[in-house]
């Protein structure tokens, strides 16, 4: 039986190569079939926030994201929501330090933006907040946004004035951008943490919203959809016309 042994093990060993062969090659075939991609490079989107934001950002927030007094807060800690909400929508930078920061077309692109958010995100802080306005409730939004939201920005989100501050509309605000906004606080607006209002409740409130941009003016003439105060004044302004032909016809001398 030694005989055999020994050709017996050649054949194992060689039938082992064989199969180990055919293995590396389907696996190369198939790499070349499904060829992966490469993941974003993080480093060159740091150097890239980094460089834009020594050109656009630094001289109100400091080199070292510490701020400088009477120009800009510091920026250590704010994170990527703070930064995603103030650039998306255009509220930073600012020609002047002292204006109130309001919506407006972004200043940068997409991809500069990206950037931006990556590199002072790399300075700790909250990230940008997940929401789904479709996995909220509609009547527990409007109840919620009337009892946090709707005293500053209104019943139907058409904005309104504060001590201070002009309170923005939201009938263009995505629903990251409210979700950023309720969990940062940007300028005078109080922040809310997720105990405060949590997950489900954020969805539901972004879900309101979303549906209050086209309102359904079932009484006639929305008239901006601003509340009772134009509402009195064109009440008003009707009242007195009425009132004096009233008067006038009442007042003419009898013939």
């Amino acid at each position: 039986m030694r005989h055999l042994r020994r050709p017996l093990r050649r054949a194992l060993v060689a039938l082992a190569v064989c199969c180990a062969a055919m293995v590396a090659w389907s696996g190369a075939a198939g790499g070349q079939s499904r060829p992966s991609s490469p993941a974003p490079d993080a480093r060159a989107l740091l150097a890239r926030g980094r460089a834009l934001f020594a050109q656009g950002c630094a001289s109100c927030h400091g080199e070292d994201l510490r701020g400088r007094p009477q120009l800009g807060p510091p920026l250590r800690g704010a994170g990527a929501a703070a930064a995603d909400f103030y650039l998306s929508t255009g509220r930073m930078p600012l020609a002047d330090p002292t204006d109130e920061p309001v919506r407006t077309r972004p200043l940068y692109p997409r991809a500069d933006i990206d950037a931006l958010v990556a590199f002072v995100g790399s300075f700790g802080g909250p990230g940008i907040p997940r929401v789904d306005p479709a996995r909220g409730s509609l009547s527990a939004g409007m109840a919620k946004y009337t009892e946090h939201c709707a005293g500053c920005h209104q019943i139907v989100g058409r904005g309104g004035i504060v001590t201070g501050a002009a309170v923005p509309a939201l009938d263009q605000a995505t629903a990251t951008q409210l979700a950023e906004a309720v969990r940062i606080g940007p300028y005078l607006m109080p922040k809310f943490s997720a105990r405060q209002l949590d997950q489900a409740t954020l969805d539901s409130i972004a879900r309101y919203v979303r549906s209050i941009r086209h309102p359904d003016n079932r009484g006639g003439w929305g008239i901006g959809n601003l509340g009772p105060v134009p509402e009195g004044m064109v009440a008003w302004f009707l009242a007195m016309v009425v009132l004096l032909a009233v008067a006038r016809v009442i007042g003419e001398p009898a013939p």
